[in-house]
């Protein structure tokens, strides 16, 4: 399975307008496309990041979906202000403890290994030690993890039913996050919480 991400840096004021273009216009014809899965948005509404991500079943469909995307894409800049960036992905986990209704948050995790060939090393003891202890937290509705693997990034994305539910976890997410970056030779390099404004990625369990 794998993901592409395309983060628009928007006019704050204009979220609604792209969350309605990406559900209405964008989804649609995306999930049409041969081997799309779904699509998820993600939102920050104070600094107008936006994170769009469309999952696909083989790296050939993603890639062979690449021209396509690229007007909606272009569109959806222009509907909410700014500029994008994009990045694809390998998903390396997908686990899911109940379906997420509205109102739902995340917290992204962005890290670098510090030696990429310890990819796969670093992702089963993550399996090991950090999802169990997931499903444990109250409110914890699903997480995924994607990885670069050339380049040795990845990104978890803990999903919660509520922002409060999300909250209480803060403490206790960070310092798992602590020791296990740590002890695994794992730099974090961005921690931020997000909107879950549309939540429609439909990967299966990947655990």
């Amino acid at each position: 399975m794998y993901a592409r991400s395309t983060t628009v840096h928007a006019d704050p004021q204009r979220i609604d307008d792209g969350i309605a273009y990406v559900r209405d216009e964008v989804m649609p014809a995306v999930q049409s496309m041969p081997g799309c899965m779904g699509l998820s948005m993600l939102c920050d509404r104070d600094s107008g990041r936006c994170i769009v991500t469309a999952s696909w079943d083989s790296e050939e469909s993603m890639s062979a979906s690449r021209d396509a995307v690229m007007p909606m894409r272009e569109r959806a800049t222009e509907v909410m202000g700014g500029a994008f960036d994009v990045q694809e992905w390998e998903i390396a986990v997908m686990h899911r403890a109940h379906t997420m209704g509205e109102g739902g948050w995340a917290r992204l995790i962005f890290s670098q290994l510090r030696d990429a060939a310890q990819a796969d090393r670093v992702i089963e003891a993550w399996k090991a030690q950090i999802l169990p202890r997931l499903d444990e937290f109250d409110g914890f509705s699903s997480v995924s993890v994607m990885v670069d693997r050339a380049a040795g990034r990845g990104v978890s994305t803990v999903c919660f039913d509520s922002r409060e539910a999300m909250e209480r976890s803060r403490e206790i997410g960070d310092r798992m996050r602590a020791e296990f970056s740590s002890a695994m030779d794992v730099d974090i390099t961005e921690v931020t919480e997000m909107e879950m404004a549309i939540h429609h990625l439909r990967v299966p369990e990947m655990a």
